[in-house]
């Protein structure tokens, strides 16, 4: 007797999600979610790489470190604001340099998507795909941007401007000492943290906002 074939959970949370989506077929919504996917990738580099794309956005604006953050009330009253406000700048500056890396590598992530990755996905939260990337290419994308950002902060003078402000806040009385901070990791942290929020909520938006649903396909995977 031959046996039966049973499919796979991933197949049946699929068949039973379908319904529910469009009448569309298991290979259109595979390049649904992967579109999908693809769009809010170029719409988030799009947004955080050009000029000011992170440092004129409250929610993405990259802080100061912690230390420095600590440090800046005895830096302001040593004069030093401008110092300090030029360097949040760099760093910004140096992210938004740097964002556009991470289309291709995301997008490569996105193509390699597989039926049971994207049944799996489709029936997770809305931000479920972006979690996915996150896992697939968060730590190919540290190790992308930084040594680019290491230049940038080189370039536009910010690891300079931390070395002044580090040196002037040792010969501070009373609040004097070393400033360790890993400048580059922190801006590359930051940045790899805004780009996956922004790519979590176009993935949203696609899937709830029929407006954001901007190409044929979208509309017949996720409806008009």
């Amino acid at each position: 007797m031959k046996a039966r074939w049973w499919p796979s959970p991933a197949w049946l949370v699929a068949l039973l999600w379908l319904p529910a989506v469009a009448p569309a077929g298991a290979q259109d919504i595979s390049a649904g979610l992967r579109q999908a996917l693809t769009v809010g990738t170029e719409r988030v580099v799009a947004q955080l790489g050009k000029p000011g794309g992170f440092l004129d956005d409250p929610q993405a604006r990259i802080p100061l470190p912690g230390p420095l953050k600590q440090a800046q009330s005895a830096l302001r009253m040593a004069g030093m604001s401008g110092m300090v406000d030029d360097l949040e700048v760099r760093m910004n500056r140096a992210a938004e340099a740097a964002t556009p890396v991470a289309q291709d590598l995301i997008i490569q992530a996105i193509q390699g998507l597989s039926f049971e990755d994207a049944a799996g996905i489709l029936s997770g939260p809305n931000d479920s795909a972006t979690r996915y990337l996150e896992r697939k290419t968060g730590k190919s994308l540290a190790q992308k941007m930084r040594p680019i950002i290491d230049q940038q902060l080189a370039n536009t003078g910010a690891v300079q401007a931390f070395q002044s402000i580090a040196g002037e806040y040792r010969s501070l009385p009373f609040v004097g000492g070393a400033l360790d901070v890993d400048l580059t990791g922190h801006v590359v942290t930051y940045a790899e943290k805004a780009i996956f929020a922004y790519l979590g909520r176009e993935e949203a938006a696609i899937r709830t906002n029929p407006a954001a649903r901007t190409t044929s396909l979208l509309k017949s995977v996720f409806g008009q």
